[in-house]
């Protein structure tokens, strides 16, 4: 190894590796290598998360795809659910309504009827609520109707069945009763429908089956 002399105040001695190779440049090569390794770990580290990427990108598309379709398919299956229930719902109620139609009815409009000819409208009225069928769909009501619309049908059910008992000197305010019942029964049907924020009251559902409703509510008939 050969040694020169002092060359500048900045670079001082250069000494010579078997006359040929600087060895400051061989330190400078040693420090390179041993920082090349030191950063291996932490590129191997980025390669692996960019492979991980390449193969978890495709599968969390398809699991969220997956997930939606499925959320998609049980969205549609309860719409379709709701428009039959809903179907259903509007038959049932034009069945339970129907004494209750009959007994709205004024006598001229009853007599009109071809087919009421000859008919007792009252005992007409009794046959319906006491006939098997009827039976049959208000159990379905309590099935398939909302809470409300089930508690206003018994409320009015059990109004009636304890006006049958009454004295009939009384049945003006029963009879007022079972209109305000009646009322309610209507309205919660009316919010089943979809019209929750309805303005309507239990009496306003009675005004057009009803020429002196507003006489009858507040003066009992």
């Amino acid at each position: 190894m050969v040694c020169l002399g002092k060359m500048n105040h900045r670079v001082g001695k250069v000494c010579f590796v078997n006359d040929a190779i600087p060895l400051f440049l061989l330190v400078k090569k040693d420090e390179f290598y041993a920082k090349q390794e030191k950063l291996m770990p932490e590129k191997d580290w980025i390669d692996y998360m960019v492979a991980l990427g390449t193969v978890a990108t495709p599968v969390l598309v398809l699991v969220l795809s997956a997930i939606g379709w499925k959320f998609r398919q049980s969205f549609e299956r309860r719409i379709k659910l709701e428009e039959k229930l809903r179907d259903d719902r509007i038959e049932i109620y034009n069945q339970i309504l129907e004494p209750f139609i009959i007994l709205l009815m004024n006598d001229t409009a009853w007599a009109s009827d071809p087919k009421n000819k000859g008919k007792n409208r009252e005992k007409t009225i009794l046959s319906k609520m006491l006939s098997l069928e009827y039976r049959k769909v208000s159990f379905q009501l309590s099935l398939i109707g909302s809470d409300p619309v089930v508690i206003a049908f018994n409320n009015l059910m059990q109004c009636s069945y304890k006006n049958s008992e009454n004295d009939p000197r009384n049945s003006s305010e029963n009879s007022k009763e079972i209109m305000s019942l009646l009322g309610a029964f209507l309205l919660e049907i009316r919010k089943s429908m979809g019209n929750d924020s309805t303005k309507i009251d239990n009496w306003g559902m009675l005004e057009w089956f009803i020429t002196d409703i507003k006489k009858f509510r507040h003066g009992g008939g």
